[in-house]
This record gives C-alpha cells, sequence and structure tokens, in this order.
C-alpha cells in the first residue's frame, strides 16, 4: 500500500511544472507550462513598424484595389435596365420554363453529386479522371501555340453559334 502511494505521489511530481511559486498563475487552461506574459517591443522595433487600427488598415487596402475611373453602380439604374429587357423579351414563358430547368438541372446535379461522393472509393476516382482531363486538355490546347489559336476560333464559333450570328 505504502509502496502504490509512492509511486502516485512520484507521478504527481512529474506532471507538476517546476516554476516558482511566485510566478505561477492559475487559470484554467489544458497546459502545464508557465505562464509567459508579452515581451515588451523595444524602441527600435516600434519605431521602424507603424500599427494602423484595424478598421483603417482595410479602407487603406480598399482604397488602393479600387479605380478612380470606375462609375458607382445605381441600383435603380440596374433594375430599370432589367425591366426594360424583360419587356423586351417576346417568349416570357420560355425564359420561364428555361430558368426553372436550369434552377431543377442544378439541383439534381447536386444531389448526384452527393450521392456520388457518399461511396467510398468513388469521389478519389473522380478526382484522378478529372486530373487526368485536366493534364490532356493543358497538352492539348493550351501548351502550344498552334493549338492555342485554335482553341480561340473554337470558342468564337461557338460563340456565334449561341448568339444565332452565324
Amino acid at each position: 500500500m505504502a509502496a502504490t502511494a509512492s509511486s502516485v505521489a512520484a507521478a504527481t511530481t512529474v506532471l507538476v511544472p517546476r516554476v516558482p511559486a511566485s510566478t505561477r498563475i492559475i487559470t484554467t487552461r489544458c497546459s502545464a507550462l508557465p505562464y509567459f506574459p508579452p515581451r515588451a517591443c523595444t524602441s527600435s522595433f516600434s519605431s521602424s513598424v507603424k500599427l494602423v487600427p484595424e478598421p483603417r488598415r482595410f479602407t487603406l487596402i480598399h482604397t488602393r484595389a479600387t479605380d478612380e475611373t470606375s462609375t458607382p453602380v445605381d441600383a435603380g439604374e440596374l433594375f430599370t435596365d432589367l425591366k426594360e429587357k424583360w419587356d423586351a423579351v417576346e417568349n416570357k414563358s420560355t425564359v420561364i420554363l428555361y430558368g426553372g430547368g436550369a434552377i431543377v438541372a442544378l439541383w439534381l446535379a447536386s444531389i448526384v453529386v452527393s450521392a456520388i461522393n457518399s461511396v467510398p472509393l468513388l469521389p478519389k476516382i473522380m478526382e484522378l479522371i478529372g486530373l487526368g482531363y485536366t493534364g490532356w486538355f493543358v497538352y492539348r490546347y493550351v501548351l502550344f501555340r498552334s493549338s492555342r489559336k485554335e482553341l480561340a476560333t473554337d470558342i468564337e464559333a461557338l460563340k456565334r453559334k449561341i448568339s444565332g450570328s452565324e
């Protein structure tokens, strides 16, 4: 009995940090590491770094990212433009039908993808197929100048075909 009590006492002394009692701070941390106060800044470091408050820093980034020639978008003008375009559409029922069909197709595609994702090895196989196709596409259409020109002409032909100007 005495041997087990001394081994338990020895085990607990190993887990207790060896920090003087004056520097120990009792907190609800899960770590047995002592508390270290934050370092004081030296004068050379603090003079070379300009501290900017959070809201001001984000406005500086935003100001630099915008172009002064861009005009703000007016919501009223946007809605009037959309209303004019909607009024110019002849077959409104067809547009609504196509829009609804697109939403249903996206919903069904989401269901199919989530079903495929739940099958154990299938997502990794699909990733490999996607990587293989991406590699083939880059080799076939992006790597060489003549194939990039061919891709550009194919895209232009598809644009003309979709817009109906062909």
